[in-house]
């Protein structure tokens, strides 16, 4: 997702968690703050279940429709788009699909729902036209597919995915290496060239997105008419926030384990509302929008990570690669906290910024015992993962294939919390019994 910036009153607020049930997440009070520095609430959701019976074609998902503000009134439609998410791209798993096609599956789902900021539906940019940024990332080639500023393709993450595959398949004519991250015009041929069906700009425009652009570009040409400097400045920035609480900011992306314990991860958007054409996010941005890569090495866990937020900010943070990197430590929750407060809002890339907002999925695994006590000590894969945002809502879900249903949940900052300077971080486990070595 996109989201745009607001005031921040003061530096960024610590968060601490306590565990609870799936269906009723806790907040607790922060740690003991260091000298100078402020602390804020947060929340941390945690589960655990075992599952499988035989160790065959098992896998986890997790899924988000975005970080930025979830309406009530639309609750129920971000919780459904989430929900068959995870059910497409369990049924892959299912049937043996590899991690980085399930996660292709999953966000073609919520590409094509008009509540989400990524292919149908997507923000219109100053030009009144749509441009999608998409990628994905595979953690056992470590191969990476991208698109950014394509226009006219209903699913930019079939383009992404099909670069990534394409690069596997080794050098073109002539020694050339094939391209991983393609642009513009050159994408939209490219992926026609190879068998991807063009879409009407119409047929991508909803009436919401067409009635956001409206009303923004409105403000915009009010902003315009103002003479004085002084009042420029402020009514300009009062047309920045307005437009940024009412924009579409529900930026899609996935992270997925399968039954080899393979990791890949996926992030599509329409970008921020009103953009110069031509602008690219985060979603495209090679560690920035998204990350995978299995354990091996100096590895210990498997991990992936999905971003939304501020494109700006995440590109000029990276952040989905330092999450990746936190998550090789023991305490996946803390070093996830400890990244988002000091790599991502308190950054010294974003010093100068009045508001820094975003958030990230999460997943790491590894293989381990199915029941310490058991004498059969079966091997399992043990699934952490968790959601984190300084956005005022994230909504996630999450399914295995062990589950009945997909939960859903859309997360919130607790009240009294300030965008920005306090965040949110919830999760849980699941263990999944496997026949991986």
């Amino acid at each position: 997702m996109e989201a745009a910036e607001s005031g921040r009153p003061g530096p960024a607020a610590s968060a601490s968690s306590s565990s609870s049930s799936p269906s009723s997440p806790s907040s607790s009070s922060p740690p003991a703050a260091a000298e100078g520095e402020k602390t804020g609430p947060a929340a941390m959701r945690r589960s655990e279940r075992d599952g499988g019976a035989d160790g065959r074609n098992v896998g986890f998902v997790l899924v988000h429709a975005g970080a930025g503000y979830h309406s009530e009134s639309k609750a129920k439609e971000y919780k459904q788009v989430c929900k068959k998410a995870c059910q497409k791209a369990i049924e892959k798993l299912q049937t043996g699909a590899l991690a980085v096609d399930v996660v292709a599956a999953a966000l073609i789902e919520l590409e094509d729902s008009p509540f989400t900021n990524a292919g149908m539906g997507s923000n219109l940019n100053l030009s009144g036209d749509i441009e999608c940024d998409a990628s994905t990332m595979d953690g056992k080639s470590l191969n990476f597919g991208a698109v950014g500023a394509l226009r006219g393709i209903k699913n930019p993450i079939l383009v992404a995915n099909k670069l990534l595959s394409e690069a596997q398949k080794g050098k073109l004519s002539a020694g050339r290496i094939p391209p991983c991250f393609l642009v513009g015009e050159g994408a939209h041929k490219w992926a026609v060239d190879h068998g991807i069906v063009p879409c009407p700009p119409d047929v991508m425009t909803t009436k919401f997105s067409l009635s956001a652009f409206r009303k923004n570009r409105r403000k915009l040409e009010l902003a315009e008419k103002v003479e004085t400097e002084m009042i420029q400045t402020k009514k300009r920035r009062e047309v920045s926030e307005n437009t940024n609480v009412t924009a579409s900011l529900d930026t899609v992306g996935a992270v997925v384990v399968d039954h080899e314990g393979n990791v890949a991860a996926a992030v599509s958007s329409g970008g921020l509302a009103m953009k110069h054409p031509g602008r690219v996010g985060q979603a495209a941005v090679y560690g920035c929008g998204c990350w995978a890569e299995n354990a091996g090495g100096h590895n210990v866990y498997s991990t992936a990570v999905s971003t939304s937020g501020c494109g700006e900010h995440l590109v000029r943070t990276m952040l989905a690669r330092e999450c990746s990197v936190a998550l090789q430590s023991e305490d996946a929750h803390q070093a996830l906290l400890e990244t988002m407060q000091k790599k991502f809002v308190r950054s010294p890339f974003l010093a100068s910024e009045d508001s820094v907002l975003g958030g990230v999925i999460v997943l790491r695994c590894c293989v381990c015992s199915m029941d310490s006590e058991s004498s059969l000590n079966a091997p399992a894969l043990l699934v952490e993962f968790l959601w984190s945002h300084t956005t005022e809502s994230m909504c996630v879900g999450y399914m295995s294939t062990q589950d009945g249903k997909a939960k859903t949940h859309i997360s919130r900052l607790p009240p009294g919390a300030v965008a920005g300077q306090s965040l949110a971080i919830e999760g849980g486990v699941c263990r999944l019994r496997t026949s991986v070595n």
